[in-house]
């Protein structure tokens, strides 16, 4: 399985955009119980999506987070046939994590989204949960939690940390939280190459006409597929540990890195076509 780059969220009480955004080619739909539901609306949102899912739909699914009221509702909703992977919000404590993970229904891939200093701080503990697919970073709701106003280097700690702990848990690069600005394409830009450059390996998005972007800014570019491609036959052709490319040292981990680029490309590549 490739490494999923774009979430799009959809509120699961507007059914008439559930197509829609399967339209958009968004590598997960995630049909949002929680923080696009009013309370008054849980109910009728969940059989919407339980209607959506029995006719053959197919989607992520974000519930409301353990502890609230609607959540042993919703948990029972990702036995329907068509949820293709579950969103937890507000995850923070790891043996919470793992009691729900235990939970669920056997392989659906579970992606906690990280939102509090919190979870931040226990984020290795919860990237090694197992049935843990990918950590999300769920920056609006951290910026409220802690207090930071900015984002960009304000923010470079906590995005650092998901990073850190998913490498170290061998699970997939964690998913960037939204930008909000809808309208603003150059920022829209400009996050996703700031998330690249630290290591994420996609973006949450909240409007289709994000996605496209997103899948762009996270694809392999043609300068660093040709890098990669002349590491790799510089290696094959020498016996010694390291060699000289351009000028540059060639060693074993960059060999590695290289040969996981190409692999990475070729997922993306199959997948798309």
């Amino acid at each position: 399985m490739t490494i999923p780059r774009s979430y799009l969220f959809v509120p699961g009480d507007r059914p008439d955009r559930f197509d829609k955004a399967v339209a958009t080619s968004a590598d997960f739909v995630v049909l949002d119980l929680e923080d696009a539901v009013l309370p008054k609306g849980k109910t009728s949102a969940r059989e919407a999506i339980r209607s959506w899912l029995s006719k053959g739909g197919r989607a992520a699914v974000r519930i409301n987070g353990i502890g609230t009221e609607w959540h042993e509702e919703d948990k029972a909703l990702l036995a329907t046939p068509g949820v293709a992977a579950v969103i937890l919000p507000k995850a923070e404590e790891p043996a919470a994590l793992a009691t729900f993970a235990a939970a669920l229904p056997q392989g659906l891939p579970l992606v906690p989204l990280i939102e509090s200093a919190l979870g931040i701080w226990n984020a290795r503990e919860l990237a090694s949960v197992h049935g843990v697919m990918q950590l999300a970073f769920g920056s609006v709701d951290f910026q409220l939690d802690t207090g930071i106003e900015t984002e960009g280097e304000a923010l470079l700690y906590a995005r650092s940390r998901l990073v850190l702990a998913s490498a170290i848990a061998r699970i997939a690069p964690p998913v960037d939280g939204v930008t909000i600005a809808l309208n603003d394409e150059e920022q829209l830009r400009a996050d996703i190459k700031a998330a690249r450059s630290l290591g994420f390996g996609g973006k949450l998005c909240i409007h289709p006409n994000q996605v496209l972007a997103v899948h762009e800014g996270f694809a392999p570019d043609d300068a660093t597929l040709a890098w990669a491609r002349a590491v790799v036959a510089a290696a094959r052709t020498s016996d010694a540990g390291a060699v000289r490319l351009d000028g540059k040292l060639i060693d074993r981990p960059i060999v590695e890195r290289a040969q996981r680029f190409l692999e990475n490309a070729r997922l993306l590549i199959s997948i798309e076509n």
